[in-house]
């Protein structure tokens, strides 16, 4: 899952990035309203995080030209403003949740992982694909009931695939999931963790389409 942070405070940003990639996912980071804007326009996010106080385009404008725009991603606001009006005002502009600073982490995570699951349709906390479980919030995931040892790109790698409910997606597709903007990715990144999530799954867990990419093997899944 990959997450466009739009904060111009270094040191709150540098800790949110911080956090959300313990959290298994990619965040790109941009430090005016401008640059917020232009990046949520070129797509690829599932998630944007906004402050209200931003140079060069406030907060709440960002939001507004982001709805103009027709651009439906989940967007929550962080903002210094405990003013009722101002929580109004950013959640009727077209923001989905508003977390007051200071904040915890533990809260920002679990935010995230709501409004995705809701912009995705799911009800359930966690992911489920046969013998496959994945808990987004604890980070774990089992395999016929037996607990995996997985880094953080594969558990990434695992919950976009199963966020797709089996239909393929393209490698470029799962490398925007997987890594931000600035992060070096050699050109075979994401055959490399299929690979090794193969092994600590089985080889039919994740299936190669030709000339796509990859998607989860068809156990227990609905049809898409």
């Amino acid at each position: 899952m990959r997450v466009l942070l739009v904060e111009d405070d270094v040191s709150l940003g540098e800790g949110v990035c911080t956090a959300l990639r313990r959290g298994a996912f990619a965040v790109d980071w941009v430090q005016d309203g401008a640059s917020g804007l232009a990046a949520a326009r070129d797509g690829g996010f599932d998630l944007v995080v906004l402050d209200l106080g931003l140079p060069h385009m406030d907060g709440i404008e960002a939001i507004r030209r982001i709805r103009a725009a027709g651009n439906a991603v989940p967007i929550l606001v962080l903002s210094a403003r405990e003013r009722p009006a101002d929580r109004t005002l950013g959640l009727d502009v077209g923001a989905d949740d508003y977390l007051g600073k200071p904040f915890d982490t533990a809260e920002l995570l679990a935010r995230v992982r709501a409004l995705i699951r809701r912009s995705s349709g799911r009800a359930q906390p966690t992911l489920e694909a046969g013998p496959l479980r994945l808990d987004p919030a604890a980070l774990t995931a089992t395999w016929h009931g037996r607990g995996l040892d997985l880094t953080r790109r594969e558990f990434a790698l695992l919950r976009v695939l199963m966020e797709q409910r089996g239909r393929p997606m393209a490698r470029d597709a799962i490398q925007q999931h997987l890594y931000g903007w600035n992060e070096d990715v050699a050109s075979n990144a994401v055959d490399v963790h299929v690979h090794q999530l193969r092994r600590k799954l089985e080889p039919g867990a994740i299936r190669t389409v030709r000339g796509i990419g990859y998607a989860l093997g068809d156990f227990g899944l609905p049809a898409p």
